[in-house]
Formats: C-alpha cells, structure tokens, sequence
C-alpha cells in the first residue's frame, strides 16, 4: 500500500470565538483617549483596523489627525510608562564605610570586589578559608571562586615590586590596581587575630562557626574604626538577621539587581496618553513604504520612546504601531501587520491578543536578532516562538534549524541521571516543546493519521534538543535558538548562550521572572531581566510583555488566586 502524500498546509488551531477557550483576564486600562479626528482635522483614513469582513488585514492602522486650523492647546502629557525610576540609596554616600564579604558574595558575582566605587573593602581569614573550600569542581561557583582567587593573586603581584610592597598588606591595596577605575577605595585583609570574645556571653552562639566569626570580625573592626561606618554585605539572610540582631549594619548585596521593582521592567509596549495627537501632531509627515505606513512626529513624548518598542491607542480606530527611530524629540512610528487575522496566520496560529500579535511582529521580522517574551504560565510564549520559528524554516527558508535549550533546574525533588544521549537526557526536559508540537501538528489536513505523522517526523526533523552544558565554543548559523526557562539562568550564563550565535541566527529568550525555581536568584537578578534591561533599544532586539493567558480558564483562575 502506498504512502499518503505528504501534507503541505500547516495546522490550525481553535478560533478565537470558540466556547473552550478561556475568559481573558481583565487588565486594567486608561480610559483615557485623544480627540478624534475631524473633518477639518484628519486626512481621509487609509486603513481601520483589519477585520475578516472589511478591508485588507496587511496592516493595523490608525491615521492619526493632522491639525490645519488654529493650533489647539496641547495637553500636559505625563511621565511615560515603564521609565525607570531613580533607584534608592540604601546608605548614605557621604559617609566613609568598610564594607566586610561574606564568602556567597565572592561566590556570586566574582568582580563584586570592585563594585563599592570610592569604599573599602574588608575581607575576613574565615572568607578566604571558605573560598579555599569551594574551589574544586566544574561547578559555576567553583568557576566563581577561581575566578576571585586569580583577582586576589594578581592584586598582591601588583604591589610585589613595590619597596616593601608585600609588607604593606595591612595598609591595604588599591582597588584600582588591576585597572577598574571606578574603585577608589583600598582591600584590607585581616592580618591580626579577631576573636568572638564580646558576643561569646550569648547562650547559643557557637564561636565555632564561619558565620559566627565572620560577626565577630565585624564588631571588632567596629570598635576599632571609629571614625568609618563598618557594614558586612552578604547574600544569606540568616547572617544578616543575626547581624541585625548583634546591632550590626548588614546589607544585601545588590549590585547584581537589574531593578528594585520587578514591575518598573520595560514591558516593551506604552499606551499612548489622552491628548497625544493633540501635542505630537502639528507637525505630522506620514508616507507608504513596503506595504507598511510611516508616520514623523514630534513632541516630548517622543524622548521617552525606544526602539522597537509597541505604542497603541485603543478605540474605535485603534492605532498599533512600532518605533523605527527615536532622533531627540522626533520619532519615527511605522504600521504592524495584523496576525490576529487568519489570512496572516503563522502554521496556522493566529493572535489572540494585543500582546501576541506584537510578539509576532517580531519573531516573524528578519531584521531582528534578538527577541525577548515575558509573560505568566499558558500566555503562548512557546507556541507563537516554535509556530514562527517553522513557518520561517520550512515556508521561507531563512532559517535552516530550531535549536531548543534550556535551564536543567528541577521544580522539586531531582530525580537524578537520566540514561542516553544527549537529546534524550534532555527530553525529559521538554515536555512544554511536545505538548505545542502537538497542537501545531493536530490540525494538520490530508491523508489522516499518516498525514499527521508524516507531517510530525518532518517537524521533528528540524528540531534539534541541545543541553546547556555543551554550548561553549559553538557557533550557529542560520539558526532559530529558541532558549526555554530564561529565567533560571544567570547573567553569566545568558551572556554565554547569545554569544553563540552567528551569521543569520535569531534568539527567542522566554520566561516568568515570578516562577524562578533556581535558589540563588530573584526577579531582580535574573539573567532574562538583566538581558531585557541591556538590550532595551537596540535596533534589532525586542521585547514584550505578554500579559493575557490563552491557556484555559482553569489555568487562567489558578494564576489569579493560589
């Protein structure tokens, strides 16, 4: 019996109007809205915003008004949306301080050495012991350690050709030394016995203890530096607590925090404020360019604006734009083509969403390298990266490959090794790649099951599964690197990964920064907040926020309430 012909449509998926898809969860919104336009005011309107039964879906536009009568008064615009604000100063600048490490410090960033600016910096016998500790393995804090040791090494070499250089440790050594110009303040090793005598009269306190001796050095060095501010910084809140408790000034060490606040992340997308057009449209220039229009603004809104950042306007002609040039006070916004049509579909995915169609602009744009999607469980993350991510390997060739990776952290208990290769050592891993797999292949037409199948093990041919722990020295070419749970990784370990990529080769980072399973980060410290917060702006990165859940209404419901 012959086999059926391979299908050649992609699949599709249930409409949007169907009773099983999920209540969309309510965001709250600005009712805010500019004036309309006028007869006088506005130009004849080029395109409303697509729909199945009125004009073409390339495009979603509104034509914002062009005012040629008196000029109106323009309305106050407020602050932009998701501009950072000024972080806070969690100790006062003017005053000289010792700042004394806990070894997890060292530990988690290596050159936190040189991130206290004009301070000093105190290191306990106990800190250097415990690094001695930790420095065997292949581990990335093993990695860490050598890497502070060698720091360490070069800094006394440094001064070794000094008169008496060595001899002078107990003065302390310029942070400087190794060329970081923003250190100005000196490294002090403890070079004298600092016992745990004053605390030692509290029942339970063991002066045995790292962490214990680690106090006791700090209220030694208080008493002793009268004239400074004496503060041990450390990631373990028990030291802290207990340092609190000892009346010690302890700290966190944040450095590595991209933003206080998780929700001052840039979101990739701004409501235009009530009034815009009013303040940003005298002097409006619009023209057509590759099926897409082009509109020149200017106003103070527009210093705000990043590249390839979404701005929309809802109402009955909603405006869905994006930022092609941010020159001062002038911008330059250009049209998005509307996904949420079916005659755009991506293998057979629509848009569901504000936010999904965004993300689908870029995934499907050749001019950006580098995409970031944010958002909570069932939001389409996966779906709309491996749906783009086929329609441009197999429908327009510009990708040759999808290569899947991502972070190994268990949710509870790990299960230990895992048998076979490297693909199959990681499948276990990837059950959220073959669960959307699955709804890309379902709707598949002709020849049935064979079809289907067919049309699977053609998929899956172009999919490759690849573990983390491989990717140094690699290169990717005219790939389509999709890295899964970007949140579990760290800064170092984003940068590693992008790094990777070569000529031709697009990186989808996706995430929720509120379901990190790794225990030495936070919202704050991630390395997909830290690579959104860098690549803010750039001309062929992007990112969005997605904020709506398409999964179910089950799934929906549990988001909100557990």
């Amino acid at each position: 019996m012959p086999l059926p012909k391979a299908p050649t449509k992609p699949a599709t998926l249930l409409q949007a109007t169907d009773d099983l898809i999920a209540k969309p969860h309510r965001n709250k919104k600005s009712t805010g809205r500019g004036s309309p336009p006028t007869e006088e005011q506005a130009p004849e309107p080029i395109s409303a915003r697509a729909t199945p039964a009125s004009a073409s879906p390339t495009t979603m536009l509104r034509p914002p008004p062009v005012t040629v009568a008196a000029p109106m008064r323009p309305t106050a615009i407020g602050p932009a949306h998701n501009v950072l604000r000024e972080p806070r100063r969690r100790t006062d600048p003017d005053v000289a301080k010792t700042f004394v490490l806990d070894t997890n410090v060292l530990m988690h960033d290596p050159t936190s050495l040189f991130r206290f600016e004009e301070h000093d910096v105190f290191l306990p016998m106990m800190t250097l012991e415990e690094l001695d500790n930790h420095k065997k393995g292949m581990s990335e804090v093993a990695r860490n350690v050598r890497q502070v040791t060698r720091s360490l090494d070069a800094m006394i070499d440094a001064i070794s050709g000094e008169m008496g250089g060595k001899s002078k440790i107990g003065q302390g050594i310029s942070l400087s030394v190794l060329g970081n110009k923003d250190a100005t303040g000196r490294l002090f090793f403890q070079t004298e016995p600092m016992g745990v005598e004053p605390i030692q009269g509290i029942e339970g306190f063991e002066s045995g203890k790292a962490d214990n001796q680690i106090l006791g050095v700090v209220r030694a060095l208080q008493s002793k530096q009268k004239d400074r501010v004496v503060v041990l910084v450390s990631k373990d809140i028990n030291i802290r607590i207990k340092a609190h408790a000892l009346g010690l000034p302890a700290e966190d060490y944040f450095n590595d925090q991209v933003v206080d606040d998780a929700d001052l992340l840039y979101s990739g997308a701004m409501q235009l404020p009530e009034g815009f057009w009013d303040s940003h449209g005298k002097k409006l220039e619009s023209w057509q360019q590759a099926g897409y229009t082009f509109y020149r603004i200017t106003g103070p809104l527009c210093a705000a604006f990043h590249v390839n950042q979404f701005v929309y306007e809802e109402g009955p002609n909603p405006l869905y734009a994006v930022v092609q040039e941010v020159q001062g006070r002038t911008a330059v916004l250009r049209t998005l083509r509307d996904f949420t049509h079916a005659k755009n579909s991506v293998w057979g995915i629509t848009a569901r969403n504000r936010e999904q169609n965004f993300a689908l602009n870029l995934l499907m744009n050749p001019d950006i390298d580098f995409v970031t999607l944010l958002g909570q469980a069932g939001t389409g993350k996966t779906l709309l990266a491996l749906a783009s991510g086929l329609a441009q390997i197999l429908e327009t060739k510009i990708y040759n490959e999808i290569i899947v990776t991502r972070a190994t952290v268990p949710l509870g208990e790990d299960i230990g090794f895992l048998p076979g290769t490297e693909e199959e050592k990681m499948q276990p891993w990837m059950g959220a790649l073959e669960d959307n797999l699955e709804v890309l292949n379902r709707g598949v037409d002709g020849g049935g099951d064979w079809g289907r199948s067919a049309a699977a093990d053609l998929i899956r041919t172009r999919i490759k599964i690849k573990s983390l722990n491989f990717m140094r020295g690699r290169t990717f070419i005219s790939k389509f690197l999709i890295i899964d749970e970007a949140q579990n990784l760290t800064p170092k370990q984003m940068k590693a990964l992008i790094t990777r990529a070569g000529p031709g080769t697009k990186v989808v980072c996706m995430g929720n920064i509120a379901q990190i399973d790794s225990p030495y980060l936070t919202e704050g410290s991630s390395g997909l907040t830290y690579v959104v917060d860098r690549f803010k702006g750039w001309a062929h990165g992007g990112h969005v926020t997605l904020q709506r859940g398409e999964r179910s209404r089950l799934a929906d419901f549990a988001t909100e309430t557990l």
